[in-house]
């Protein structure tokens, strides 16, 4: 339920930004041009997001006979949490990760790594699928394309901007000088500061969802200190052998290839593993009081 709320918080706080830094830079017409570049690339992003992913990280579906554990797990848990059963894939890389795609529960994808499954056991593997597709029964590919056209619009704008400041601002409406100045630098103060707000809350965001996945992950597989551990070895995995990616996916995968503390976790794509464990743990003793 928190984590809900911060989700539709930050969502509403972005639209207001959106909303504000639009009449400020470019007024009505000019919000309209920004979220419709914005709309445009990332719902194709949206319809297709499972297809680019799959093939930038080299993944392979497999079918029950190619790889019968990992199979029947996801089977078994999709059935559990009442989804049609997703894709498998399986990715050629000793990096031990997973992430879920697909634009709606009916188009699923669940991709694991080699790595993940050599370094975990059944009931930790089953921890990782229910997260995965948690995200799947909560929509969050749809939810993270909304709050990235959104974020990708107030760049657009801040580019408008940019561009306003070297011209010497939008519009004649004063000969004055100082007031074409004062203009000049809040264009400026607004395209540097806007998109890094909206990254910030973007991430915020992203790491609400993560709360949310591990939260549907513990009930469906009904294993929470499964996946409490799961985390703990694949955080340590990762530091060992890093996954090859960019921060435009690294939101996609149970850990996250990047790092990040302290201030720098303003920045992250996920909670800290430390958080995240110790929810996990306290559903694990008393599951009616595991408050996400």
């Amino acid at each position: 339920m928190v984590n809900t709320f911060k989700t539709v918080f930050f969502l509403t706080i972005l639209m207001l930004l959106f909303g504000f830094i639009g009449m400020m830079i470019g007024g009505k017409s000019g919000m309209l041009i920004a979220i419709g570049l914005a709309g445009v690339m990332n719902f194709i992003t949206y319809w297709f997001s499972d297809k680019i992913v799959l093939k930038m990280y080299g993944a392979q579906e497999i079918q029950p006979g190619d790889n019968p554990r990992l199979y029947n797990i996801v089977q078994m848990l999709s059935s559990k949490a009442g989804l049609p059963m997703p894709r498998v894939y399986i990715i050629p890389t000793d990096t031990a990760n997973a992430f879920a795609t697909g634009r709606d529960p009916e188009h699923g994808a669940v991709a694991v790594t080699q790595g993940i499954m050599a370094r975990l056991s059944d009931d930790e593997m089953e921890g990782v699928i229910a997260h995965e597709l948690g995200h799947i029964r909560n929509r969050d590919i749809l939810i993270s394309t909304i709050v990235a056209t959104i974020a990708g619009a107030i760049s657009s704008l801040a580019s408008m901007a940019q561009w306003a400041a070297m011209f010497g601002g939008f519009g004649n409406r004063s000969d004055d000088n100082e007031d074409r100045g004062g203009n000049i630098v809040t264009l400026i103060v607004l395209a540097i500061v806007a998109p890094l707000a909206a990254m910030m809350i973007q991430l915020a965001i992203s790491r609400s969802r993560e709360f949310l996945a591990d939260q549907a992950g513990a009930e469906i597989s009904g294993k929470p200190s499964g996946l409490a551990s799961a985390l703990i070895k694949l955080e340590q995995s990762n530091l060992q052998i890093p996954l090859q990616t960019n921060n435009a996916t690294a939101h996609m995968f149970i850990v996250s290839p990047l790092s990040g503390s302290g201030f720098v976790g303003l920045f992250r794509t996920h909670p800290s593993t430390e958080e995240r464990v110790e929810k996990l743990r306290s559903y694990s003793q008393n599951q009616l009081g595991y408050n996400f």
